[in-house]
């Protein structure tokens, strides 16, 4: 295994001590393992947290800052945040309008979030929670009950996180992060698996020439085990899968993702037959992200997350973000 760590033990804490380093318009708590805007909280804002297993860089912790979360909790790899960071994040953001709890459907999130949104309340905290669900490619995983949260997460944060900045109260911040979770979906591919630190070796075997349809971002199994082919076959798929769940017109805000160690040359190729796809189906692509942004370490490979826009989504994209990982308008 070569991977540019210290120690297995040390690269969470590692990592936040960089990004702090890096990013001083974050406060980074390495102890209590928050990130939050330096800034503090905003009297009269609604605050919005998230967070899960650290390994899928940038999600969360690069996606705190104007215009996006508040906070986030960066468990171990692949491994939930614990109720006591959720609690320490939405007392660090709470203005006084509450807080939103934005939470990918995997069981150990879940579960984690919900004791932290009650504890919360017991502290007189109002704290609401929108579950991200957003991928077609299996109905229960080996994490999760339902669908596995992926790449809508993103959406979901910069929309939410627009209409908590201009000043909406937490039930219609609420209400929007619901509508972008329920007008997207996502797919992903691997043509290779990752390696965690701490096991040293692949999650799991692939061919020379296997490919994995509808993996989760834990390396979890997808559809089905495929024959690698050309980017044109591959993202017929994965459009065909999505337009099945949700039939795809009009304007859409696309995101062709790496999953850690996909060059971007590749991933341009992708998006380029993502854009021709939808406009064989009558879709104009409004929006659009191409890069790493949800990823598995360092897996090869890509997801597609498609959200179908409204006027209001698209004016709460647009609106400016300044955060690590995504900045415009400021």
């Amino acid at each position: 295994m070569k991977k540019l760590i210290n120690s297995v033990d040390s690269v969470v804490t590692d990592a936040l001590r960089g990004l702090a380093s890096a990013h001083p318009g974050l406060r980074v708590d390495r102890e209590s393992r928050v990130v939050s805007r330096a800034s503090g909280p905003r009297a009269g804002k609604v605050g919005l947290v998230s967070g899960g297993g650290s390994g899928h860089e940038p999600l969360h912790a690069g996606f705190v800052g104007h215009g996006m979360l508040d906070a986030a909790c960066p468990g171990e790899i692949f491994t939930s945040p614990v109720p006591d960071q959720m609690i320490t994040a939405a007392t660090a953001v709470n203005g006084g309008a509450g807080v939103l709890y934005i939470v990918k459907n995997y069981t150990g999130d879940v579960l984690n979030f919900e004791l932290a949104a009650e504890l919360c309340a017991d502290e007189g905290i109002e704290v609401a929670s929108v579950l991200v669900d957003d991928d077609v490619a299996v109905r229960d995983s080996l994490h999760t009950a339902g669908r596995r949260g992926t790449g809508a997460t993103v959406f979901v944060e910069k929309i939410a996180g627009a209409a908590a900045e201009g000043g909406a109260a937490l039930p219609e911040v609420a209400r929007v992060a619901e509508e972008v979770n329920a007008r997207s979906r996502s797919f992903g591919v691997a043509l290779s698996a990752c390696t965690t630190p701490a096991s040293g070796r692949p999650t799991f075997e692939l061919g020379e020439t296997e490919i994995e349809l509808g993996i989760g971002i834990h390396g979890e199994p997808g559809r089905s085990r495929a024959t690698m082919r050309g980017a044109r076959e591959l993202v017929t798929a994965v459009m065909d899968a999505i337009h099945e769940d949700m039939p795809l017109s009009g304007d859409v805000l696309v995101m062709v993702n790496g999953m850690g160690a996909t060059p971007l040359i590749e991933l341009y190729v992708v998006f380029a037959e993502v854009a021709e796809y939808l406009s064989g189906k009558g879709a104009r692509v409004a929006r659009s992200l191409v890069g790493d942004y949800v990823t598995s370490l360092d897996m090869r490979g890509f997801s597609v997350t498609v959200c179908l826009l409204s006027e209001e989504l698209t004016r709460l994209w647009d609106a400016p973000v300044e955060t690590p990982a995504l900045r415009w308008g400021r």
